[in-house]
């Protein structure tokens, strides 16, 4: 890293920040100009946790100090820093969480009818419905045991797929907050309208009664307006070191992330995971409740009329477990959240140091989906984003 210093010429501003982001490390940046406005015009751009304007190596405890990709995401100093020392109250249970059982026989389809049509329920990526690359199926079944429809079988391939197409969608990203908000509040309008349909598929799959189906569809849209109202309001800070600068605490989006569904409250705990990534600018690639995944190829329905741009959330189903595998070994994904059992988290963990993704997971404990201060509000969407601090000097 020194002392040697390699430097090149470059024709536009545009060209530089291609220049110096074309490396797999992001540690801390220093831009040089004597064009204030360009210089704050350029720091958003640079994938570096700190930049220095006209200066380098400025350091203070009030304010965070960490990079971004290959330089880690951990933070020293400031707010950012303080909350790596903390843990949430509201963690999750001591009862362990366990994936249910899907049988290795299934039922025949419930009646002519539906054998004759045999839908499958396909996957979900870049804004369209495809075919899995497997070409084949997986059943789920009703609460009673009888088949209630087919989800495609994802693999490597469809992950990949999901991954490019989630990378292509950067503009969710560059939108404004407000303009991400008006799409979530769009897409709980449109959910709402759906209700009936959405608690008997509760019903049908988990077994609820009509009054905790409810309960949870409730729960569910409360989610997403709430994470809507956020979306605009979670904003940086400014920092005052001891002397003529002030340090802009900027919120930034990881990027592309993986999440994995438990399969407990399929609906509610979906939208919880996958809204905080929605509302912070990131694209998802969202791996749905094995035995309840057409609760989440009924959700992409509302997805295609909500004005949410193809890519943003790309859904793939089948095995989580192996799907989360491929999530976690891929290079191109930022980072990766998963809810499932101990063992899923650990794995996650250690497949993603490959490119040292941002990686959370429920620590193998079930969560209480309906605790609105436990899974819901600033913490998940401290969760979803990464701080850049830009050092700006000011004064002769």
């Amino acid at each position: 890293f020194g002392p040697v210093l390699v430097s090149s010429t470059f024709r536009t501003p545009s060209e530089a920040v291609e220049l110096a982001n074309n490396t797999r490390y992001g540690l801390a940046a220093s831009i040089w100009s004597e064009n204030l406005n360009r210089a704050l015009h350029l720091a958003p751009l640079l994938k570096a946790g700190v930049v220095w304007i006209n200066s380098t190596n400025q350091f203070d405890a009030s304010s965070g100090f960490g990079g971004y990709r290959e330089s880690g995401y951990g933070r020293e100093g400031g707010h950012e820093g303080l909350l790596e020392y903390l843990k949430p109250k509201a963690s999750g249970t001591a009862k362990p969480l366990e994936r249910v059982a899907v049988p290795t026989e299934f039922p025949a389809l419930a009646n002519d009818a539906q054998a004759a049509l045999n839908r499958t329920a396909k996957l979900f990526i870049g804004g369209k419905q495809t075919r899995p690359d497997s070409g084949y199926d997986l059943p789920v079944l009703q609460v009673n045991g009888t088949l209630a429809g087919s989800v495609g079988h994802g693999n490597r391939k469809d992950i990949r797929n999901a991954v490019e197409a989630a990378h292509k969608a950067s503009g969710w990203s560059q939108a404004t907050a407000h303009n991400r908000a008006q799409v979530l509040y769009y897409l709980a309008e449109n959910l709402s309208a759906r209700a009936d349909e959405f608690q008997q598929r509760l019903r049908q799959l988990t077994g609820a009664s009509a009054k905790n189906a409810a309960q949870e569809f409730e729960a569910s849209l409360s989610r997403i307006f709430s994470y809507a109202a956020w979306t605009d309001k979670y904003e940086g800070r400014v920092h005052q070191p001891p002397s003529r600068t002030v340090v802009l605490a900027l919120n930034e989006p990881l990027g592309v992330v993986g999440v994995i569904c438990p399969d407990e409250h399929p609906l509610l705990a979906m939208l919880s995971l996958m809204l905080p990534h929605l509302a912070m600018g990131n694209r998802v690639v969202l791996v749905p409740s094995r035995p309840h995944a057409l609760i989440a190829t009924d959700f992409y329905q509302v997805l295609e009329t909500s004005d949410v741009p193809g890519g943003v959330v790309n859904i793939v189903t089948g095995d989580p477990v192996e799907l989360g595998k491929t999530l976690a070994d891929h290079e191109d994904v930022a980072g990766i959240w998963v809810c499932g059992t101990e063992a899923e988290g650990a794995e996650a963990q250690r497949r993603s140091v490959g490119n040292l993704k941002q990686v959370w997971t429920n620590e193998g404990k079930l969560l209480n989906w309906f605790d609105r201060e436990g899974t819901e509000g600033r913490d998940w969407l401290r969760r979803a984003c990464q701080v850049k601090n830009v050092w700006v000097p000011y004064g002769e």
